[in-house]
């Protein structure tokens, strides 16, 4: 079991992050001409795997490395505006909050043909031990790294869904 860093990096961090050059495919296109609910979801679980593995280093390479990986314990996602076929975009994620075994990740799609903000999602992931199927601690490194990205992220300006509840408003 590996414990030492395999990828990412120990920051600066870019603030957001941004991984680009997403594109809306065919297969995720519904009876409505748009990109469907559900494929949303794997955009935005896509890119946070390049944000895991190339920024923070606890993505798949390190999963397989040390028996343990990020798990999605809750996710909250806004649709502001359809995406068609073909449509490229990027996400950018900021880090709001961790710990020792979670992380609170706030993420918005972004169209590169308008700049518009498509699509947010807000989601806190936990480490898991695959053997045993709980909760685990990250490494020392890992902790550190969260640490500097949330730092570098503490001056980004707060959206508004970034905690918004669900419900019926009247």
């Amino acid at each position: 079991m590996s414990r030492d860093p395999i990828t990412g990096h120990d920051g600066p961090y870019p603030a957001p992050v941004e991984v680009q050059k997403r594109q809306v495919e065919q297969g995720w296109i519904d009876y409505n001409g748009h990109m469907n609910v559900g494929y949303y979801g794997i955009a935005f679980d896509q890119a946070s795997d390049v944000l895991l593995s190339d920024y923070l280093g606890i993505g798949e390479e390190h999963a397989a490395a040390s028996g343990q990986g990020p798990y999605i314990l809750q996710s909250h996602q806004h649709y502001l505006r359809e995406m068609l076929e073909g449509e490229t975009f990027a996400v950018r994620f900021r880090l709001l909050d961790h710990d020792r075994k979670r992380l609170h990740f706030f993420a918005e799609m972004v169209s590169d043909r308008t700049g518009d903000i498509t699509a947010t999602q807000e989601s806190i992931l936990m480490n898991v031990d695959h053997g045993t199927g709980r909760s685990a601690e990250y490494p020392d490194w890992a902790v550190q790294r969260f640490a500097r990205m949330k730092a570098d992220h503490a001056g980004l300006e707060p959206s508004p869904q970034i905690g918004a509840p669900l419900g019926l408003r009247r």
